[in-house]
């Protein structure tokens, strides 16, 4: 005989599978619960904070394409005659790599597209890292609690360089060829061991037959890999920290204003993600890039005229090319100058970026918690640091296409070449002075506003003649956006001497980061904001005009 509840549970059925299925996962994985923690999580709402997000949907469009593109590439340099339907090559003699890669071209049903899409992804993704992390740099997003995140994402910037280096040379043509002949001499420059290295790499005399086999697995495999890794915990810091806001009425350093995770944030996320691969997809249909067929298979008695790296490589291409071809020779060696020291130079540039969190951290002594952002213009020398290496960064991107410069403008490549060592030691000092001068000089222009609201553009004439502008007060969410900003005080060493009159023992880095902490927040270097005083004086004793 049944029972009530029997006949209950009869008549409602079973649960859904899905959530019959959800039921089951819980019990084993505890999604429920994790899910009620953070699927409402609060995000900014921010044009700014989509850079982050191309990068990430980038990425995902890499691992797509690339994991298309390894069912039919041949990682081999055994040499093959090409028979396939692109013609001018036929009867060339070329590499299983070279010719695999034809194949992917003109043979594979979407092979041309997927390679389009692949490479151009890449670059995508280089370029939103580089612009991301800028935006991060100007803002001062990278403060603690989260130096060890700018330093994943620096590690994924650098590993990306290294990625795509690795990927456009897998095709065996003549430019990656010409490429990795000049890695070739970068190891060479290398003194003592750059001969060994370049034998283990290339397993013997440049090319070799070892070096597409080695570099495939670690494009496909080893550097991805890393990376996913890297990506996976800047995403868990994302969400342990709270995300950075920009300053505004109602935003602290204890809360965020912005949009749930779910569904709000999730449902633009997804539409956003559509919108990138469908760009990356549209650009990639209409603009060819690594036409390899019309470059041909690499040769070493050639070299294609021209040549030039994926942005991103163009730095370390400039510093080669304007260093002039010092050598020194000693004890029946050679010291190539020429390539060993802008190879040494290119990483120190780099990473003098990357550890910047920890260099301000220490100048500046703050240790505090930091979850609003800067405006670039409250900070200045650190936007004058930031555009100096920005200046540096594009004069080398000149040095790295000079041949390109001087053929199309019809310039002559000593001038540019000229230009280029002089710009890349004057050019950012002035750019440093010039981005400190216009902080400062917006300082005080948000500094009138507060005092004296904003200007309309109406001219008002008053009773004994005189004309002025109407300027209209500004509201308080303004007044709040251009005074919340701290200004806090340089580090000062105290006194030489202690309170018994003993000469105080001193340390060079103390002295060194009190001259380098006034150049922070010195007397030059920041405009005062203005009063509770001064803006009640103003406002409530003659008004605003």
């Amino acid at each position: 005989m049944s029972t009530a509840s029997d006949s209950g549970a009869q008549r409602r059925g079973k649960a859904p599978a899905g959530e019959r299925v959800a039921d089951w996962a819980d019990g084993r994985l505890g999604i429920y619960s994790l899910a009620k923690a953070n699927m409402r999580k609060i995000f900014p709402d921010h044009w700014s904070f989509m850079l982050g997000e191309v990068c990430l949907y980038s990425f995902i469009i890499i691992i797509l394409t690339g994991v298309y593109l390894t069912l039919f590439f041949h990682p081999s340099m055994e040499e093959v005659t090409y028979h396939g339907p692109y013609v001018p090559m036929q009867g060339v003699k070329m590499s299983e790599a070279f010719a695999s890669t034809l194949d992917i071209s003109f043979e594979v049903r979407g092979g041309l597209l997927i390679r389009q899409i692949h490479h151009w992804a890449a670059l995508v993704f280089l370029c939103g890292m580089f612009t991301h992390m800028m935006r991060v740099f100007f803002t001062g997003a990278f403060r603690k609690p989260r130096e060890i995140n700018w330093l994943f994402g620096f590690l994924l910037f650098f590993l990306g360089m290294l990625t795509g280096f690795t990927g456009y040379s897998l095709p065996d043509d003549l430019l990656s060829g010409t490429g990795l002949r000049f890695i070739e001499g970068v190891f060479l420059s290398i003194p003592v061991v750059g001969t060994y290295i370049s034998m283990f790499v290339f397993g013997g005399e440049f090319p070799g037959m070892d070096l597409i086999p080695r570099l495939y697995p670690v494009h496909v495999l080893l550097l991805p890999g890393i990376m996913l890794g890297l990506l996976v915990a800047h995403l868990i810091l994302v969400f342990y920290h709270k995300h950075t806001q920009y300053p505004g009425a109602g935003k602290t350093e204890k809360n965020v204003v912005g949009m749930p995770l779910l569904p709000v944030y999730m449902a633009k996320a997804g539409g956003f993600f559509f919108l990138v691969f469908g760009v990356i997809a549209v650009v990639s249909a209409i603009a060819t890039i690594n036409p390899v067929w019309t470059i041909g298979p690499y040769r070493p008695d050639q070299v294609s005229t021209g040549a030039q790296p994926d942005w991103y490589m163009g730095f370390a291409e400039g510093l080669v090319r304007v260093m002039p071809g010092w050598e020194i020779t000693a004890w029946g060696h050679t010291l190539v100058l020429g390539v060993f020291i802008p190879i040494v130079l290119f990483p120190l540039v780099l990473f003098a970026i990357g550890l910047y969190p920890f260099v301000e951290s220490w100048i500046t002594g703050d240790k505090r918690e930091h979850h609003i952002l800067d405006r670039p213009r409250n900070a200045p020398t650190r936007t004058a640091f930031g555009v100096a290496w920005l200046t540096a960064y594009f004069v080398m991107l000149i040095g790295g296409g000079n041949d390109l410069w001087a053929t199309h403008f019809h310039l002559s490549i000593n001038s540019i070449t000229w230009f280029v060592r002089i710009g890349f030691f004057v050019g950012p000092v002035l750019a440093f002075i010039a981005t400190k001068r216009i902080c400062l000089g917006l300082q005080r222009r948000d500094r009138d506003k507060v005092l004296h609201g904003r200007e309309t553009g109406i001219i008002k004439r008053l009773p004994h003649g005189e004309f002025i502008e109407v300027h209209e007060p500004l509201s308080q969410d303004q007044l709040f956006a251009l005074t919340q900003h701290e200004q806090p005080e340089p580090y000062e060493i105290g006194p030489e001497v202690d309170e018994n009159g003993v000469k105080r023992k001193i340390k060079r880095s103390q002295k060194l980061r009190s001259k380098l902490s006034k150049g922070y927040y010195g007397g030059d270097n920041i405009i005062p904001k203005p009063t509770r005083e001064e803006y009640h004086e103003i406002t409530s004793g003659h008004g605003h005009h």
